[in-house]
């Protein structure tokens, strides 16, 4: 046993050194590359989720900016809604007017239409007395007159 002792402790001896040599390595690597590695890595990922952080941001911005955009073209719609049925009933009220105004129009139209044939009417009855009396006279001077036949008027038999 004690041969194996030796062999463990020379063993030992011959590995102290590369331990140390490992433990070196590592306080160099850990140093120059590890500690600025994970430095970079620490940049990289605070840049990224500020990136993030202000992506959100910006998109929360543009959301708004986008839901305000939709209300204002609503009311441009429902504006021009309005002013459109508003322009549309200044029309029917102009058309009920014209309508209004001719039916007038036309009304006056035929009423003096009507008096000028209530005029003319009442004229020509006067002128159709006026020559049924004349006429009247003159068939009463035919057949009563003297010098007549006993046969009729201008010698007509009966």
């Amino acid at each position: 046993m004690g041969q194996i002792t030796g062999q463990l402790g020379q063993l030992f001896a011959q590995t102290i050194p590369t331990v140390v040599f490992v433990f070196c390595l590592l306080l160099v690597l850990k140093r120059l590359f590890f500690k600025p590695l994970s430095n970079t890595l620490e940049a990289r990922a605070k840049a990224t989720s500020g990136a993030l952080a202000e992506a959100g941001e910006q998109a929360a911005v543009a959301e708004e900016k986008s839901r305000q955009y939709e209300r204002s073209l609503l009311s441009a719609r429902q504006e021009t809604y309005r002013q459109r049925e508003a322009a549309r009933r200044e029309a029917l009220n102009e058309r009920e007017d014209t309508v209004q105004k001719a039916r007038a129009a036309a009304e006056s139209m035929l009423g003096d239409a009507q008096r000028a044939l209530d005029s003319e009417v009442a004229q020509s009855k006067r002128d159709l007395r006026g020559a049924v009396d004349a006429l009247a006279a003159e068939v009463t001077d035919t057949l009563f007159a003297p010098g007549l036949d006993e046969g009729g008027p201008k010698g007509a038999k009966v």
